[in-house]
């Protein structure tokens, strides 16, 4: 459409303790005891979406990767034209695919 001003990025929020825990097996629950010091609270976890939709300085900015508000590269696969392409095609014709059903 012409004239509209969209931006599309990506942004990995990283590990966030949620209530969803509760609802997991034992062996979560070991992990997530395990691994505490790397888990983000809620408001962590939101922060970096909220810097890319909202932050004025990334006005214009598309088509990147934010990790803990910062723009990251993405890995190799994320990078991979071909892949890329083969995940579109794939999920067009599982979208096709579900409303014949």
């Amino acid at each position: 459409i012409e004239g509209v001003n969209i931006t599309v990025n990506s942004v990995h929020p990283g590990l966030i303790m949620t209530n969803l825990f509760r609802y997991s097996g034992i062996l979560m629950k070991v992990l997530k005891l395990a691994t505490h010091i790397l888990w983000k609270n809620v408001h962590q976890g939101a922060a970096t979406t909220c810097y890319v939709a909202l932050h004025p300085g990334l006005k214009g900015a598309s088509g990147k990767y934010y990790v803990d508000c910062n723009e990251y590269k993405p890995s190799r696969f994320a990078r991979d034209e071909d892949l890329a392409k083969r995940l579109w095609d794939f999920s067009c014709n599982s979208v096709n695919a579900a409303e014949k059903v």
